[in-house]
């Protein structure tokens, strides 16, 4: 059976938040990736690596997955009523409705989220509440058919969660071998349990400008400052 896959592509994306997944939704057998954005031209990623898109929004206007990946351009999209519309346009009859990091945000933004637990980056965890969904602090959440990922890596974890969903154990277990994905990372640091307090707070700071951008917008949200999708 076919599978469809929209990964929403944007300015300032975090690159590996979209080609993460990527790399494991095109070893899923028969499945179509489309990467996503307005127009065919180039995208510049939030560290500078451009992307090409291949369909454009009016190009899929559903999907059987639908993936928004996070990044500092995720901000204004969160007020971008053309990509919010199409967001819940396509997640209204996805059969999956996924993110990795704080694309989690976008799908709050376009009512995708509300009753439902999800994840999110760590530092902007909380703000998923404000969207009507209940913050997991997880690598991975499934509830029903919403899949969000954490940040940034824990995208190659949520696809190979979804690789089991649409087909099975034996598909994820192959991929992961074929990706060679065995992590053994140097430090402990990967999360701020686990990571000195200098460090969380180092990594805070660098954080802080997005985060208050993003705790801004989830306050008018929650105050009906911002349209609210049903």
């Amino acid at each position: 059976m076919s599978l469809d896959v929209a990964l929403l592509l944007f300015p300032g994306v975090t690159q590996l938040d979209l080609t993460g997944p990527f790399e494991v939704f095109r070893r899923i057998p028969d499945a179509r990736v489309h990467v996503v954005w307005k127009d065919l031209a180039p995208v510049r990623s939030d560290s500078g690596l451009s992307i090409v898109p291949t369909a454009t929004l009016a190009d899929v206007r559903a999907a059987d997955v639908l993936c928004v990946p996070g990044g500092a351009g995720q901000i204004p999209l969160m007020e971008d009523e053309e990509v919010l519309d199409w967001i819940a346009g396509v997640g209204a009859g996805a059969r999956f409705v996924t993110s990795v990091c704080v694309g989690s945000l976008l799908l709050g933004a376009a009512g995708l989220l509300r009753g439902y637990r999800a994840t999110s980056h760590w530092a902007s965890l909380p703000l998923l509440a404000a969207y009507g969904a209940s913050p997991v602090e997880a690598r991975v959440v499934v509830d029903r058919n919403r899949v969000t990922g954490g940040g940034v890596t824990a995208g190659i974890d949520f696809a190979l969660t979804l690789a089991e969903l649409v087909g099975s154990r034996e598909l994820g277990e192959a991929i992961q071998l074929a990706l060679e994905y065995d992590p053994s990372p140097p430090f402990t640091s990967g999360h701020p349990r686990g990571a000195p307090a200098s460090i969380v707070e180092r990594v805070r700071a660098q954080f802080a400008d997005r985060v208050a951008q993003r705790t801004e917008q989830a306050r008018r949200y929650a105050a009906r400052e911002i349209t609210v999708r049903s």
